[in-house]
């Protein structure tokens, strides 16, 4: 089965749960095929997501089903407890370093050429990052009769040097949201560092002060009078 226009586009949860199957089977072949434990833990993690998820179990056992419909994911064979697997490659149709950067994009979501090749890492290691924009350019050149485009290249946004990509297979992308959401996390990170500073000189400043109030004889804990 491969993804066309007739084919619903993929939730949020469903893109997920496939990219945490994509990410477990190389990053941690010895504990794969996943559990739906192990699955739900992988998609909630914290690190290497975005946007991050607080999915249940029945969230996670839905999406599994709608997956198996697409052979997108299979369940394995052999274990007391059911596990699950994906088909992304096969089912999708496409080769082995697409499938790596479609997965980081449903993981992480939209990311620099450079971004991508660095995030890859312990999927694959790309030559260098022309490669990974020629894979790229490949998936968003996708013909109507293959699918069409897998990916897009979104327009640079207010102070990146760079674009990114982002996946197509939970349908348009709102890049004004993407915008949005840039900002925002860039005022997030610059209030952060700002506290941290400030923290930090306050604890450099108390310090100076118990060690001047220590060589007068001064309790700093007591109020002048």
């Amino acid at each position: 089965m491969t993804l066309t226009p007739d084919t619903s586009p993929l939730s949020a949860i469903e893109a997920r749960v496939l990219g945490t199957l994509m990410e477990k089977a190389r990053t941690v072949p010895d504990s794969y095929p996943l559990s739906l434990n192990t699955l739900l833990l992988g998609c909630n993690q914290k690190s290497s997501r975005d946007p991050i998820m607080e999915l249940m179990e029945a969230d996670v056992a839905t999406a599994l089903a709608s997956l198996k419909e697409r052979n997108l994911v299979r369940e394995s064979s052999g274990s007391r407890v059911t596990r699950f697997e994906h088909n992304f490659q096969r089912g999708v149709g496409v080769p082995e370093q697409s499938a790596v950067l479609l997965g980081l994009l449903m993981l992480r979501g939209p990311q620099t050429a450079g971004e991508l090749r660095l995030n890859t890492e312990r999927w694959y290691k790309f030559a260098d990052i022309s490669s990974v924009e020629g894979f790229l350019e490949e998936l968003q050149d996708c013909s109507i009769e293959k699918g069409g485009p897998l990916v897009v290249k979104l327009n640079r946004a207010p102070g990146a040097r760079e674009q990114r990509w982002a996946h197509l297979l939970c349908g348009p992308v709102d890049e004004s949201h993407l915008v949005t959401g840039t900002v925002l996390r860039s005022v997030d990170f610059s209030t952060q560092d700002r506290i941290e500073r400030l923290e930090s000189e306050v604890a450099t400043l108390r310090a100076t002060v118990n060690k001047l109030c220590a060589e007068l004889g001064i309790d700093p804990a007591t109020p002048e009078q």
